[in-house]
C-alpha cells in the first residue's frame, strides 16, 4: 500500500474520532443558552444541541468552532477523491447501484429506527409525560423528522449521482479534471487560491441571503441553505483530485503541500482566528457595515486553509500504518459514524446532574460513544450484510 493510501487512512480515521468529539461537548459550550430547547416549539434549536448541561467550558466553543468551519467541507472532500476511480472500474451503473446500498439504505433505516431512540432523551428533559407513547406522538407531530448527522449521507449520495450523470455523458471529463489538478503537486498554492475563488463564488451570496445556522427541511431531508454549493464545491475539488490519483499531484507524500506543511499550519490559525473575530463583530447589538460580508469572505479563507493544512499535515507525518486500534477505527470508520450520535445524546442525558467537571464529562462522553460505536460498528462487520454496507466487502471471521 502507498503512503498516500496509508495517509488517507489514517485521515479517515482522525476524522471518525473529530466527529464523535465534535457531537460529545455540544453539551457543554459556554455560548448556548441556560436550559435545553423545548422539544415542540419552533426554531427546534435541540436539533443542533440536543442536551444542554449546566457545566460548561469555552475551550470547547473554540473546538467545535474550528470544526465548524472545516470539518464537514473536509469530509465532502475525502468522499469525492475515490468517486472517478470507482466509477471508471465499476461504470456509472453499478456504481449507483452500490452507492444507493451503502449511503440510500442506511440513511432509511438510520432516521426511521435509529434518530427516533436517539431523540427519545432530548424530549424526556423537559416531558410532562417522559412515556415513550407521549414521546411518539409528539415526535410524529413535527414538522420534519430529524435525521442528526445523517443528512450528510442523502447529500452525498446526490452528489455521486450527479458524478455518475456527468461520468456517464462524458467519461472524458476524468482527464480534464485531472489535469486541471495535475500541476497542484508542484504549485499547491495555486491550487489553493482557485479552491478559494471557487468555494467563495459559491458560498458567500447563499451567505449574504442565510443566516450560517438556518437550515431547511422536507421530511427527513435536511440542508444547511447557505452551505449547498460549498460543500459540492469540495466535492468535486476532490473528484479532480482523485480522478489524477491518489499518488500523483496534489496528494504526493513528497510533493510541495507535504514539504510546506508547518506554512499551511500558521496560515490556517491565522485564517480561523480572523474569521473568529469577524464573526464576533457580526453578534454586536449594532455590528458595523460590512462585518458580516467579512465574516463570510474570513470563513471561506478559513475553511480552504484548514482544509488544505490537514492534508499537508498528513501527508507528511501519517504515511505509515498506524497501530491496530486507530486502523480498525479506520476500517470501522463508516459504521461508527452512522450509530455513534445515539451514544453520545444518551450518555450526556444520563450525566445530567452529576458534580463533574464539562472537561470530564465531554471525555466520558466521547470515550464512551467511541468505544460503543466501535464495537458495534465491528460487530455489523460480522455479519455479511453488514460488512458489505460498512466497508463493501464480504465479512471476514476475525
Amino acid at each position: 500500500m502507498s503512503k498516500t493510501s496509508l495517509a488517507l487512512g489514517n485521515v479517515r480515521s482522525v476524522v471518525i474520532l473529530l466527529v464523535i468529539s465534535f457531537h460529545s461537548v455540544l453539551a457543554y459550550l459556554s455560548s448556548q443558552p441556560a436550559s435545553t430547547f423545548p422539544f415542540d416549539t419552533p426554531p427546534y434549536g435541540w436539533k443542533a444541541f440536543p442536551i444542554l448541561d449546566n457545566e460548561r467550558w469555552f475551550g470547547f466553543d473554540l473546538y467545535c468552532a474550528f470544526q465548524y468551519v472545516f470539518l464537514m467541507p473536509f469530509m465532502f472532500f475525502l468522499s469525492g477523491l475515490f468517486v472517478w476511480p470507482s466509477l471508471s472500474r465499476k461504470g456509472a451503473r453499478r456504481y449507483l447501484t452500490d452507492r444507493l446500498l451503502r449511503l440510500g439504505l442506511p440513511f432509511v433505516l438510520g432516521v426511521t429506527l435509529i434518530m427516533p431512540i436517539a431523540h427519545y432523551p432530548v424530549y424526556r428533559v423537559t416531558a410532562v409525560d417522559p412515556s415513550w407513547s407521549a414521546y411518539w406522538a409528539h415526535f410524529t407531530a413535527l414538522p420534519f423528522w430529524p435525521s442528526g448527522p445523517l443528512w450528510f449521507l442523502w447529500q452525498l449520495l446526490v452528489l455521486d449521482i450527479a458524478a455518475a450523470a456527468l461520468y456517464r455523458l462524458e467519461p472524458r471529463a476524468g482527464e480534464l479534471l485531472g489535469q486541471v489538478s495535475g500541476a497542484a503537486g508542484g504549485r499547491p498554492g495555486h491550487y489553493f487560491l482557485a479552491l478559494l475563488i471557487a468555494s467563495g463564488l459559491a458560498y458567500v451570496p447563499l451567505a449574504l441571503m442565510f443566516r450560517p445556522w438556518e437550515w431547511a427541511e422536507l421530511g427527513p431531508f435536511s440542508f444547511q441553505t447557505g452551505r449547498v454549493l460549498h460543500y459540492m464545491v469540495y466535492f468535486f475539488s476532490g473528484v479532480g483530485v482523485g480522478a489524477l490519483g491518489l499518488d500523483r499531484g496534489l496528494l504526493r507524500t513528497d510533493g510541495m503541500l507535504s514539504l510546506r506543511w508547518a506554512r499551511w499550519l500558521g496560515g490556517a490559525s491565522v485564517a480561523f482566528v480572523l474569521w473568529l473575530i469577524a464573526t464576533a463583530l457580526t453578534l454586536q447589538p449594532e455590528p458595523i457595515a460590512g462585518t458580516r460580508l467579512a465574516a463570510d469572505l474570513a470563513f471561506v479563507l478559513s475553511s480552504a486553509s484548514a482544509c488544505v493544512c490537514f492534508l499537508a499535515v498528513f501527508l507528511r507525518f501519517a504515511g505509515k500504518r498506524w497501530p491496530l486500534p486507530l486502523d480498525s477505527v479506520g476500517q470501522n470508520a463508516y459504521g461508527m459514524y452512522l450509530v455513534h450520535y445515539l451514544f453520545a445524546v444518551w450518555l450526556q442525558y444520563m450525566l445530567l446532574g452529576t458534580a463533574l467537571f464539562a472537561l470530564l464529562k465531554g471525555a466520558i462522553v466521547f470515550s464512551g460513544a467511541s468505544l460503543l460505536s466501535w464495537a458495534v460498528a465491528a460487530a455489523l462487520c460480522r455479519v455479511p450484510a453488514g460488512a458489505q454496507l460498512i466497508r463493501g466487502q464480504t465479512a471476514r471471521a476475525s
